[in-house]
């Protein structure tokens, strides 16, 4: 039996060896037997959030910059809000509580009126069908948990101890791993 993450986080294991991922915290937006796509909630651009999207920075949460999604289409941009409803109409169903994705043609003025922040990402990871499974199956990844504090936190640099430390008996105890262990 497949079981489905969507919602979920995706925390590299340190043994992970893609740059695009190390020690990377990921949120899955959609998982099926199509494949996955989520996006990476720990890495802060130096671009600000002003600079690329008219409108939508006054809603941009802490730190207010764009995020790298991901490897696949970094020109892309995926929207992720924290809705101040359960119920949004038009909205979709939400990904994890009331966190959904937004749609950046809206006017973010009406937007404002149901989201309490958003966050922006340039780019997304995506898995063939099966490839996710494999790579957990593998040990690439552990899957969480998520909490909604996760995508919008102000600490992106931080998240990975973070996720890890709330988690019980070894897995906690990876929060402690060196990046470079040859050194210790």
């Amino acid at each position: 039996m497949v079981t489905w993450h969507t919602g979920r986080l995706l925390v590299a294991a340190p043994a992970l060896e893609d740059p695009n991922f190390d020690r990377g915290v990921l949120l899955v937006l959609d998982h099926d037997e199509d494949g996955a796509l989520g996006v990476v909630l720990n890495r802060p651009s130096s671009v600000l959030v002003a600079e690329t999207l008219d409108g939508w920075s006054e809603l941009a949460a802490r730190p207010a910059v764009v995020f790298g999604g991901g490897p696949v289409e970094p020109t892309a941009v995926v929207a992720l809000g924290a809705t101040t409803s359960v119920v949004t109409p038009d909205a979709g169903p939400p990904i994890l509580d009331r966190i959904r994705l937004v749609d950046l043609d809206d006017d973010p003025m009406l937007a404002a009126a149901d989201l309490q922040h958003v966050r922006i990402f340039a780019g997304y990871a995506g898995w063939a069908p099966d490839q996710l499974e494999d790579e957990i199956d593998q040990g690439a990844w552990f899957v969480i948990d998520a909490d909604p504090r996760d995508v919008f936190t102000d600490d992106p640099g931080g998240l990975w101890h973070a996720v890890l430390r709330r988690q019980p008996d070894g897995l906690r105890l990876l929060a402690t791993y060196p990046e470079d262990p040859s050194l210790n």
